[in-house]
């Protein structure tokens, strides 16, 4: 009966059957909470997990939202264990479950430690301080050896030389590397100082294995983000450095973990090189060092795994919606599901050694939240946000349409709040990025795509999976590959049409946005496709694949998963595939904005994107840079003033008069308390 109660009350609620007070404002989202991490106790007695607390705008220091610990024991309430403004990370119990290490910079810490706190209560004890911030951590099965991940801190006379003012760079080659050092906790000898391990590349992750000293680490060559993205690999070494066993894999490569007996490794990759997902699930074989793919990703990808005894617990997305399942790895017995589809989507899993199975979940109806599977069934076990129940959510349902082409495309509608059949209303396209990425049936919610106070301003949010998209197998992601723009973005345009010829959206009334490739989509749309939309905000955004090429980050993912093809091998078609190429065409009022720090799309694909429309003059065109941002904004003041500015332009020309841009000025300073001027703000 209790699963059928919270089933039902999350059914009304994505409904928007159930008596509320008025929608969500932009401040609204701007305090929004959700769960970023769990991790069950092996003893499967206490779940912690952390929960994030933006900052508020006008009122606190500016920056990223704080992360604080929770912990709840089985079939109790969640209590706080360290909260307030800090940032806890890498949470991690130890092995017979009597205490929680986690990392943060706390009181005189210069750099990210690790710390230890009892479950049972009692402060939190520092276990390492190191020269650098402590990254990634594993601690040995026998709770006597940690080994951790830290790059060696800078020389000494760096600093002297930069007063001095000798600060040249080299681009990309006085990059520092990621080492992983081992520390011995059962050591007293107060002196000792954490030991290299002899491992050559870049170390993204390690971990001990469960039953003797052996380590499983994820490695790059070097530690640029293209080499991390396209040529990581899967290796067990010991602690001199020595490899065990090392697995030939090719192309992107996600999540690994040991089996519960150490002798197998599950994990996440591509089917090859070329593939743009991680997406399906492989074992590989300690001992004779052979890989076999567990579940091909032909129709869905994996988006997370756990071993439970002998069996792998993962995470599968299928169009919007996602499921928990089952596979019997040494069983010959079908992958059974846990927890089917249309029960929420799931992001992450722990598992707990005595049966149970926690996931971070959101619905329609709030953020991730900590949800668990046992005897009692399927069931919610935080609440972030309570106040939510008090806010007037819009429906929001699935919706499939049929591209020119005849391919059926799938996304997800959120419709205005009060919305009356046979009115037409105006709509705003919210693309995903990647391209390889997708939409789910989720909570839809946030600075950069603001749905529900959409939905409360009476607008439709559409949020279509183009080709390309990610969630409905290998083939599906790879359509757009050497296929910039067209189809991939008539796609949207196709949603669009369908929603006009349903008699829901006013062809006329329709804006765009998106960030990264939604960006490049935005663009696009109000170039090429300018005739169909009113009103692009631009975000992070690709404006010219030619240049694009020579100022990312990561040129060799762009060639092997998305162009197929490097400038010099089709420049042309680069170049027409570009919306600078189109911007005699544009029309379409457009809002740009970007980071100034970003590296991957470079924020001169902005400002070329804004110069061709401003000496065109065809269409109003406005730029805003974040200083200290880089691809998508983190801190809270620039997050608020983004989705500020989005709304103000898409109100401006799908509800208002249009013409010349609404002022760039959003008098930030009239919400100041007690008198503050800016610069305390």
């Amino acid at each position: 009966m209790k699963k059928l109660l919270i089933s039902l009350s999350l059914l009304l609620a994505s409904s928007g059957l159930m008596a509320k007070n008025d929608g969500m404002t932009l401040e609204d989202i701007s305090k929004l909470q959700s769960v970023t991490s769990l991790d069950v106790s092996p003893n499967g007695e206490y779940i912690a997990f952390t929960q994030s607390k933006p900052r508020t705008p006008y009122v606190d220091e500016d920056g990223t939202a704080w992360n604080q610990l929770f912990v709840m024991k089985k079939g109790g309430e969640a209590r706080p264990f360290i909260t307030g403004e800090v940032s806890i990370g890498g949470v991690q119990w130890a092995h017979d479950s009597s205490a929680i290490y986690y990392t943060s910079k706390r009181g005189e810490d210069k750099h990210n430690s690790l710390y230890k706190i009892p479950v049972d209560g009692g402060e939190s004890q520092q276990v390492l301080s190191f020269e650098t911030d402590i990254g990634g951590y594993t601690i040995s099965h026998d709770g006597s050896k940690l080994v951790f991940l830290a790059k060696e801190e800078d020389p000494k006379h760096l600093e002297k030389l930069d007063k001095k003012g000798f600060k040249a760079k080299v681009y990309e080659e006085d990059i520092k590397m990621t080492h992983a050092w081992l520390y011995e906790l059962a050591s007293e000898e107060d002196s000792q100082k954490p030991a290299k391990l002899d491992i050559k590349d870049h170390v993204l992750s390690v971990a001990f294995s469960p039953v003797n000293d052996e380590l499983m680490v994820q490695t790059s060559p070097t530690s640029l983000i293209d080499d991390i993205y396209m040529k990581k690999s899967l290796k067990v070494v010991d602690l001199d450095g020595d490899i065990v066993a090392s697995f030939k894999t090719e192309g992107k490569q996600g999540k690994a973990v040991w089996s519960t007996d150490g002798k197998q490794i599950a994990f996440l990759g591509a089917n090859d090189y070329n593939d743009p997902t991680d997406g399906a699930l492989y074992i590989a074989n300690v001992v004779d060092e052979t890989i076999y793919k567990r579940v091909a990703n032909l129709t869905s990808h994996v988006m997370d795994i756990a071993w439970q005894g002998d069996d792998v617990i993962y995470i599968e997305h299928q169009g919007v919606e996602s499921r928990i399942v089952r596979a019997a790895i040494k069983r010959k017995i079908a992958d059974r599901p846990v927890v089917d589809y249309g029960n929420g989507i799931h992001s992450r899993l722990s598992v707990s050694n005595t049966g149970d199975i926690y996931a971070m979940t959101d619905t329609a109806s709030h953020p991730r939240e900590v949800y668990a599977f046992n005897a009692d069934g399927f069931e919610r076990l935080t609440n972030s946000n309570p106040w939510l129940a008090d806010k007037a959510l819009g429906k929001q349902v699935a919706y499939e349409y049929e591209a020119r082409d005849g391919l059926k495309i799938q996304g997800v509608l959120v419709y205005p709040l009060n919305y009356k059949k046979g009115k037409r209303y105006p709509m705003i396209a919210f693309i995903h990025g990647g391209p390889e990425a997708h939409e789910s049936n989720g909570w839809k919610t946030n600075y950069g795509d603001p749905a529900q106070y959409a939905s409360a301003q009476g607008y439709f949010s559409f949020f279509p999976n183009y080709r390309g998209s990610t969630g409905r197998g290998d083939e599906f992601a790879r359509l757009d590959q050497h296929g910039y723009a067209d189809p991939e973005f008539t796609d949207i345009l196709d949603g669009k049409l369908a929603l006009v010829k349903d008699g829901m959206v006013d062809t006329d009334k329709v804006g765009i946005t998106g960030g990264s490739y939604g960006g490049y989509a935005t663009a696009w749309s109000s170039t090429a496709l300018s005739e169909h939309y009113a009103a692009g905000v631009m975000f992070v955004g690709i404006s010219n694949q030619l240049s694009k090429f020579g100022t990312t980050d990561i040129p060799n993912e762009m060639q092997a998963v998305h162009a197929r093809a490097w400038p010099w091998d089709d420049y042309q078609w680069m170049l027409e595939t570009s919306p600078i190429y189109h911007a005699p065409k544009g029309k379409t009022p457009l809002l740009i904005m970007h980071g100034e720090a970003d590296t991957r799309v470079h924020p001169s694909q902005s400002m070329e994107m804004y110069r061709y429309l401003k000496t065109l003059g065809n269409a109003p065109v406005r730029l805003v840079l974040y200083p200290g941002e880089g691809h998508g904004n983190r801190k809270a003041a620039a997050q608020l003033d983004y989705s500020m500015r989005l709304m103000r332009w898409m109100d401006h020309y799908l509800k208002g008069k249009g013409g010349n841009p609404p002022p760039y000025d959003l008098k930030h300073e009239e919400k100041l308390e007690n008198g503050s001027d800016s610069s305390d703000s």
